[in-house]
């Protein structure tokens, strides 16, 4: 039992409370208040992550983790956003199947307007020109893609979307003129897919079915023919859409009385957690950029800006010897 007890005070500043923690070497440092009730505790763990994930917070002087939250580009949505910003919202993503849109537009500028501090994450979109509005507009960052998700119709339904890798390579040789870095959304099913979206010019990717197995994702586990799955639906689904308005929203049929689907339902395999499973991807990624013979994203996506890295067609019977045969 611990019977000196370092202490700080309420108050006292991120800086001055790791020196206290410093020389006390104790584990942890207590922050009370005039009364001695304990309000915040600093660990010596949090000094190692913050030295370790340098980049993990934008608030140098509290080390508050770098928090974003999705709203929809509905007016009453301009609420929620101002409930966001205050309780320390650094980052909005715009959640919308087709971002090309008046409505976001809208909103975009309400943002920029109200808090021109806060980073704007627009889309979807699949064409340079849609990017262009988007840009025009004031968004920080696009997000790229439609109807190629794996629980996603779009392109079936609706007629309407873009091959993914087309998509991502022309709209990041767009944005990058502008310093707008893309956000691959969908078509991730591996660590080659990642690789893939990366040279192309994405600077990072959106993963649903890859996570949606996961401990950590919603919903529960159930066993099916000896497999432990997890349920992943799409918004665009009718089993989304019809369990609450979110899914409406998104796709602006939530007053329509006939509800076309644009995405499914379906299961996915248990993946345990999703500590173990980044650390998994990252190590996957590391050694993929290796191969290629980049020390990093940055210097992967500026060798195929040059030249230097390049895309090859691969026949059919390449694919096939790219993969388990023989056996």
């Amino acid at each position: 039992m611990t019977t000196e007890l370092v202490t700080a005070s309420e108050g006292v500043s991120l800086l001055e409370a790791q020196k206290i923690l410093k020389l006390s070497k104790k584990g942890k440092l207590p922050i009370v208040d005039s009364e001695f009730r304990l309000k915040a505790l600093l660990a010596r763990s949090d000094l190692i992550k913050t030295r370790d994930y340098p980049w993990a917070s934008t608030k140098h002087t509290s080390k508050q983790l770098i928090c974003a939250a999705a709203i929809s580009t509905h007016p009453e949505d301009q609420i929620r956003l101002k409930a966001l910003v205050t309780a320390g919202l650094d980052i909005v993503v715009l959640d919308s199947s087709q971002g090309n849109s008046s409505y976001q537009i809208d909103m975009i500028r309400h943002i920029k307007e109200n808090y021109p501090a806060l980073d704007v994450i627009a889309g979807n979109v699949v064409t340079q020109e849609q990017a262009r509005v988007l840009i025009a507009a004031g968004a920080d960052a696009l997000r790229v893609g439609m109807g190629s998700g794996s629980i996603c119709i779009t392109q079936e339904v609706m007629a309407c979307g873009r091959p993914q890798a087309t998509a991502v390579y022309r709209v990041a040789k767009f944005a990058r003129q502008f310093g707008i870095p893309v956000v691959a959304d969908g078509g991730i099913q591996n660590i080659g897919h990642i690789i893939k979206a990366l040279s192309l010019g994405a600077s990072t990717v959106m993963m649903g079915s890859l996570l949606a197995g996961t401990t950590e994702s919603p919903g529960d586990y159930f066993y099916h023919e000896g497999q432990r799955l997890k349920r992943y639906r799409g918004m665009g689904s009718l089993d989304a859409m019809e369990k609450g308005d979110a899914a409406g929203k998104r796709y602006y049929s939530e007053g329509d009385k006939v509800k076309v689907a644009q995405g499914v339902s379906g299961t996915v395999v248990d993946k345990g957690t999703v500590k173990k499973f980044l650390d998994y991807l990252k190590t996957g990624i590391q050694h993929g950029l290796q191969d290629i013979g980049s020390k990093s994203i940055a210097e992967l996506a500026s060798g195929v800006a040059s030249g230097i890295i390049r895309f090859e067609k691969r026949t059919a019977s390449a694919q096939l010897e790219g993969g388990v045969h023989g056996l």
